[in-house]
């Protein structure tokens, strides 16, 4: 990657600080998409609307679930947080960098997979299928996690 996909990539970027990602988006910086933005960065782990709310009122910031579950969507609309459908309810997570997004048909566990080096795969799918990412620029890939596959009980 040259130096001027280097910058570029680096000026899309999300900034680490949630305020400032608040502002970038428009969005006013209250407590809740604060705390959300701060969790899900945290984690860095793909949450469930219920897992956001649960682990929110286990940090101690108990807030109605309508107040978390408007400011997801608030987040998601601006891309400030992005969803994946899948397994089960719709998942949020944040990214510093352009990515795709792997999931779990049996247990539903989704994963980032950076573009960069999928940018032949994809190239070749859209070439074969006409398939492009959608508006966020990510597709989403099934299969079974590392887990599932060599769960042997679950296997019949």
């Amino acid at each position: 990657m040259d130096g001027d996909s280097r910058t570029a990539l680096n000026e899309a970027a999300p900034p680490r600080d949630p305020h400032t990602l608040l502002r970038r988006h428009g969005l006013r910086c209250t407590s809740a998409r604060l705390r959300i933005l701060s969790l899900l960065h945290s984690s860095g782990q793909h949450l469930a609307a219920t897992e956001v709310c649960d682990r929110l009122a286990r940090s101690g910031s108990d807030r109605h679930h309508t107040t978390a579950y408007r400011s997801l969507e608030a987040l998601t609309t601006v891309g400030a947080l992005h969803a994946v459908p899948g397994r089960g309810p719709t998942r949020y997570g944040m990214s510093d960098e352009p990515h795709h997004h792997v999931a779990c048909q049996r247990c539903g566990h989704i994963a980032d997979l950076p573009s960069t080096p999928m940018a032949d795969a994809v190239a070749t799918v859209e070439e074969l299928t006409g398939l492009r990412p959608g508006a966020s620029g990510s597709l989403l890939l099934y299969g079974l996690c590392a887990s599932c596959s060599t769960d042997t009980a679950l296997c019949s």
